[in-house]
């Protein structure tokens, strides 16, 4: 890929957007070494949640994977936070999805691959990485997905 992560947002027909103002006593993104660990990034999008509730109840499959697929943008803005230009990530390491989910919904994994196929769509390679895809009974502010990352960096 010749093009930079940012013009790779911009051929989907996104950006990165601001960095989600933290929800209680946390930073969004903390480099150690040559790595960045993000905070659980919830599906904002100008300071509201895309939507409530549990997957497979009142958040639909489709609805939920935008969910993912926004807060995979937010934690690349809160990546950006720390390491001031997206060239600078050689990896995705790994991604963990959390899914609010209605007590018989198992399809976790599918919800997860809104994370992952952006973050392949738009590093690449790099871009491809380890990870968890888990139901959980409740997320913060009724939230139906968070992601965190861990990536390495130059």
């Amino acid at each position: 890929m010749t093009s930079s992560p940012e013009e790779r947002l911009a051929e989907l027909g996104l950006s990165v957007p601001s960095v989600v103002p933290p929800v209680a006593a946390y930073v969004p993104a903390v480099r150690s070494g040559s790595h960045v660990f993000t905070a659980g990034q919830l599906p904002l999008r100008d300071g509201e949640l895309i939507a409530t509730g549990k997957v497979g109840d009142a958040v639909s499959v489709e609805e939920a994977t935008e969910c993912a697929q926004q807060c995979a943008l937010n934690a690349i803005a809160a990546v950006k936070s720390v390491v001031g230009d997206l060239a600078s990530i050689r990896r995705i390491v790994k991604a963990v999805v959390f899914v609010a989910s209605a007590p018989d919904f198992t399809g976790q994994p599918g919800v997860a691959n809104g994370a992952s196929e952006l973050l392949g769509e738009v590093f690449g390679d790099a871009g491809v990485h380890a990870r968890s895809a888990v139901g959980v009974a409740v997320l913060p502010l009724d939230a139906p997905v968070e992601v965190e990352l861990v990536v390495e960096v130059s």
